[in-house]
Parts: structure tokens; sequence; C-alpha cells
């Protein structure tokens, strides 16, 4: 029996690090008046710190009278202190640092090449510093879009800002900031916010529209103002995302912003569903889902494509139980819509998602594109299972059925295989899919904590 005392360990090695007598370096970090020397051991350095081990290895580091030198201008005193706690320790405590402190650390750690107190770092912003993040999108950007490990927190202040955009000062968003937005693939947000975002930030750069924001009052003049301001961004759009009354409601008033090439493209697209030639085809965040993550969204698309790789689709929510909460309606929503229909199911108490997909959602389908899936958790790429069917009758079936005493609405892949009744998913192997359960012989049940369904469209 193998037995860790990591608490004691821990304590130890403190105790080292407030232990000068032994050190054998110095680092100077801070600049100006804000300057402070810390004393370390190289060996625990090296050990711990990537960066430490190549700077000792490769002998660039200062060494004098038996003393290791370095000086770190660009770290402040607060930031190292929290560093060289967690490398003698493994201890983190950032309850009480602010904002600013938490980013100064992120970039430090970074440099230093301690991956695991940066991913903290970076966690803990995203976590418990949203309104810092709010009002610093500009230093943010400026810094994170440098370092391609911090692509948790560019995507966060990009869907925050989308997902939003009422809540933030749009004059504080620089235009590098709104290109980087724009050229996002897996943004988790409709298009028509994005286009809201740009003519809101496009009208507060525009001299003379700042205090005239009402389009019934504008002349030539001003649209031709704001259109200079928006050229280049405009064919980021992606047009092909917005809905056809979105696009009259609140695209088509401001097509005299629009150059006409892609005015004329996406009109013949949404008049006669005629795929625009030079106009931004995918639409992002593809999937809208709370359930799951974008990359588990590509992998979905990608075996409902099977080899067919330039086709597109747009998902439309039809149905959420945390939304809707009768669970009942997802069948009736489902049968309703008539065409293809991807249902996304997630289990209470445990991270795991299941789903299914079908071209068609009736009482009775018989198909040969259907397929059930399962992902460990939200962002599940390594441990997934596809199910396609085997049997193409009955693929999908709904009506009344029984489970235990009662008597309840159900929705079926392949009679039980992937069965939704009541507040619970039932899970078993049979004939008319593949196996996707653990058990050859065992049925599994899970209690249901959310559910969601979209209509597919192919665009």
């Amino acid at each position: 029996m193998k037995s860790n005392y990591y608490s004691e360990l821990s304590k130890d090695f403190s105790s080292i690090l407030n232990d000068s007598d032994k050190t054998d370096v110095i680092i100077q970090v801070g600049k100006n008046e804000d300057t402070e020397e810390f004393r370390a051991h190289s060996i625990i350095l090296r050990a711990r710190s990537q960066y430490f081990e190549k700077a000792f290895s490769s002998r660039w580091v200062t060494k004098k009278d038996d003393m290791f030198t370095f000086n770190k201008p660009n770290i402040t005193p607060v930031d190292f202190d929290i560093i060289l706690k967690y490398i003698y320790s493994g201890e983190v405590d950032l309850t009480k640092k602010t904002g600013e402190n938490i980013f100064g650390l992120l970039i430090a750690s970074d440099e230093l090449l301690i991956k695991e107190l940066f991913n903290h770092a970076q966690d803990y912003l995203i976590e418990e510093k949203t309104t810092w993040i709010q009002e610093n999108y500009n230093l943010i950007f400026d810094t994170v879009y440098k370092f391609m490990n911090c692509k948790k927190l560019q995507d966060y202040c990009l869907e925050s800002i989308c997902s939003n955009p009422q809540s933030f000062n749009v004059n504080l968003l620089d235009e590098k900031i709104i290109h980087n937005l724009l050229e996002q693939d897996d943004l988790q947000v409709e298009e028509i916010d994005v286009w809201n975002l740009l003519i809101k930030w496009g009208i507060k750069q525009t001299p003379g529209l700042n205090k005239n924001s009402d389009i019934t009052k504008w002349n030539n003049e001003n649209y031709e103002a704001l259109k200079k301001t928006l050229d280049g961004f405009i064919p980021l759009i992606r047009f092909v995302g917005i809905s056809h009354n979105d696009y009259f409601d609140k695209v088509r008033p401001y097509k005299a912003i629009i150059p006409n090439q892609i005015y004329e493209e996406i009109e013949e697209f949404y008049i006669k569903c005629t795929l625009p030639n030079t106009t931004n085809l995918a639409p992002r965040g593809m999937i809208q889902s709370k359930i799951i993550k974008q990359k588990l969204s590509n992998i979905i698309i990608t075996w409902i494509n099977r080899k067919n790789l330039n086709s597109f689709y747009k998902f439309n929510l039809i149905y959420r139980l945390s939304r809707d909460r009768n669970i009942f309606n997802v069948r009736d929503k489902c049968i309703k819509q008539g065409g293809p229909v991807l249902i996304l199911i997630k289990t209470k108490n445990l991270d795991k998602v299941f789903g299914g997909y079908s071209p068609l959602m009736l009482s009775s389908v018989s198909t040969t594109e259907s397929f059930i899936f399962s992902f460990e958790n939200s962002e599940d790429t390594k441990n997934m299972k596809i199910s396609r069917v085997i049997d193409p009758s009955n693929a999908i079936t709904s009506g009344w059925g029984r489970w235990g005493k009662w008597q309840k609405e159900e929705i079926n892949f392949g009679d039980c295989n992937l069965q939704l009744t009541d507040i619970y998913l039932h899970l078993s192997n049979n004939d008319k899919y593949e196996v996707l359960c653990n058990s050859k012989y065992k049925d599994e049940t899970y209690e249901i904590d959310e559910i969601e369904a979209f209509s597919v469209v192919e665009i």
C-alpha cells in the first residue's frame, strides 16, 4: 500500500525557503522604487522550472563568489513572492490579490515556464476577476495575443464582449480587438450579436454619429462615414449565420455600408438560398450549446458530414430543459419541426454527455444516417464513442412507453437503445445500433441534468 504525505513535505520545503544560509541564488525583481531581493536554492529552482534549468545549464546567468544572480525588472516583488512560495511549497493563495497582480503572475509564470501556475492564474482570472477583465480589455488583448498558451483567456474575453455587448463600453475596444473578434471561428455566440456589436462600435468610432445613432435621421454622408470606418470589417461577418428575420430587421437597414458585391451575394442567398461565392461561408460557434464545448461540436458535425467536408450546417435551438422545463416538450418540438435533429443530454452528478442525431424525427423512422454517441465530459476527445445505426427499421421511435409502473411519453433511438423518458436516460444494447453501453448485457440508467435539441439546417 502506497502512502502520500505531501502536506509535511510542503512544510519542510517551505522552511528551506526561509533558510538563507545555504542559498546560492540572488534574484533582483521589480524596477524603480518597487524592487526587492530574493534568495533561493539553484537545485530547487532547476527542479521546478524549465526556465531556471536552462539558465543554469547554459551558464548565461551571472555567477560571482559562488552566488548566481538574476535581474528580473519585468516581474513585480508581489508576483515573484507568489512564484517562489509555489516553487518551494506547491501552494498558491490568490484570494487577496488584485486582478493586476494575478495578470502579472500569469505573464511571469509563462516566462518562467511554470505551466501549472500559469493555468491556475488564467483560470482564477476568468472565474474570480471578471469585473477587472471587463475594465481592462485593451491591456489584456495587447498582452495575451503574444502568448499561445493564453487561448482560454482570449476566448473568454471575445465571448464575453460578443454575448453581452451592452455591458461593455465599446469606446474602450481597440480596432485590433474587433478584428480579432471577427476572425474567430469558434465563438459560442449568435452571428447577429457579432453584427450588432460591430455596428455599435462603428458608430462610436465615427465622428458625427456618436450623438446621432438614430439611422432614420441619417443622410448619405452619415452612411458613407460609417462605411469608411468599417471598411475591412464587413467582409469578416458570417452573413450565412444570420437568420432571414434578423437579416431583414437588423442588417438590411445598413445596406448602404455593405460593399456592393457582398450585398448582392447575401441578398441572393436570403432570397434564393444560393451560397455566396466570396462572402465568408462557415458560420462560427456552430452549436450554441451549454452542454458541450466547440471542439465536440466539430466532431459531431464531422460525424454528420461523413466524408462530405464541404457541407455547412446551422443548429437552431428548439428545446432546452433548463429553459423549457417540461421534459416531454422535447418530443413534441422535435416531431413538429420534422427535419434533422440533434439531441444532447448531460447527466446529473457526472460529466457524461450522451446524444443522438437523426435526419428525420417522426413517430417512426427508417434511416441509415442516424447515430448515437457519448463523451466522458464536455471536452472529451479521447474516450468518445459513436454508435451508428445497423438496422434502419425503427431507427427512431417515439410515443407512449412503460417504465416500471408508470407510462411516460418517450423518444428512443433504436427502441430502447438510447431512451429518453421522464427525467432519466436509459441505455441498452440491441440489434438496432452498434454497441454504446459499457456492458453487453446490462442496461445503464442516468438521471438527467440538462437536455438540448437542435434542428439541423444545411446551408
